[in-house]
């Protein structure tokens, strides 16, 4: 992990598309600005392992039968 030191209206550029700046900071929280273009999905942490979580669920939860049925057009 690299771990930057950012004031206010600072930025740091990723990958020459993405730049992350400070917009304020009060107390023990920091707002970010994320400029990126608009193909590059961006989520929170908890909501991205959310996402993963329920991805997984629905491949594990997959309907065999409704396979098979599919299989027989074929």
């Amino acid at each position: 992990m690299l771990a930057l030191s950012r004031k206010k209206n600072e930025a740091i550029i990723i990958n020459n598309n993405i730049e992350i700046t400070v917009l304020d900071i009060r107390g023990d929280q920091i707002k970010l600005g994320i400029a990126a273009p608009k193909e590059i999905p961006i989520y929170r942490k908890e909501v991205y392992i959310q996402i993963q979580n329920e991805n997984k669920q629905a491949t594990e939860a997959t309907d065999v039968s409704g396979i098979e049925e599919l299989k027989k057009l074929l």
